[in-house]
């Protein structure tokens, strides 16, 4: 949560700051086409909706939307920029969902928290549905073989481990996973550094380039194809019925 808090204070915004190019289709454009599909005409509880960039392509589709993020900062970029049929209220999910409104008729979670999970049977309707985007447990698994001083190597898949946890205390008539991978070519060695430290100080950032980018860049060249460095891009998609 602070670090999540570092990025509202610093950015005000929830968006990577690493430029590059993602492959088609992956996780993210199957996830957001599904979801504008499914909040036609529809009263839709978005969690975790940042300040609300996706909040607000969706509002142009739903007969109204609540978007729950756990930090002010974002809440209230969101508020300053609404629609008529858009809100948007402070709250962690860890704690359930801060919501008057509902049931809901769907939800959906982009890259947002899983610990709303157990508590979305009770805000969306019987019959409804729930979408879920989260990391994959192997995206950008090159990096720590291709810079292991930079970064560490993860073990099994913790995180398809905590949202299956999550969903089994939600206890949902139906729950499908799907795993879609895709490319995503970081443009510059800058732009490495930039994955690695997203949502830390400017410090940070700066004393890993002075420290750094000579040995980044020299992988970097060695590795990359005229696209950029080719990194895994993965996502995971599920699809709840309520």
């Amino acid at each position: 949560m602070e670090w999540y808090k570092q990025i509202g204070n610093m950015e005000g915004q929830y968006r990577y700051t690493w430029n590059s190019t993602v492959s088609q289709p992956n996780g993210e454009s199957i996830f957001d086409a599904e979801v504008l599909k499914m909040v036609k005409d529809k009263e839709v509880l978005d969690i975790g909706c940042g300040d609300g960039e996706f909040t607000h392509q969706c509002a142009a589709f739903a007969k109204e939307i609540v978007g729950v993020d756990a930090t002010e900062t974002f809440t209230a970029a969101g508020n300053k920029k609404k629609r008529a049929n858009v809100s948007f209220v402070t709250g962690n999910s860890k704690h359930g969902l801060p919501v008057e409104k509902g049931p809901f008729d769907c939800a959906y979670i982009r890259k947002g928290p899983t610990s709303a999970y157990p508590f979305l049977k009770k805000a969306v309707k019987e019959g409804g549905t729930v979408l879920g985007l989260h990391p994959g447990d192997d995206l950008g698994m090159e990096l720590p073989l291709l810079f292991p001083t930079f970064f560490e190597k993860k073990e099994g898949t913790p995180i398809l481990d905590l949202i299956r946890k999550r969903l089994e205390a939600g206890s949902f008539s139906s729950a499908e996973f799907d795993h879609i991978e895709a490319t995503e070519y970081l443009h510059t060695p800058l732009d490495v550094i930039k994955w690695r430290c997203f949502g830390q100080k400017p410090s940070i950032y700066k004393r890993m380039i002075e420290e750094n980018l000579p040995e980044i860049t020299r992988i970097f060249e060695k590795n990359s194809t005229p696209a950029g460095l080719p990194i895994t891009f993965s996502r995971y998609i599920v699809r709840i019925n309520v």
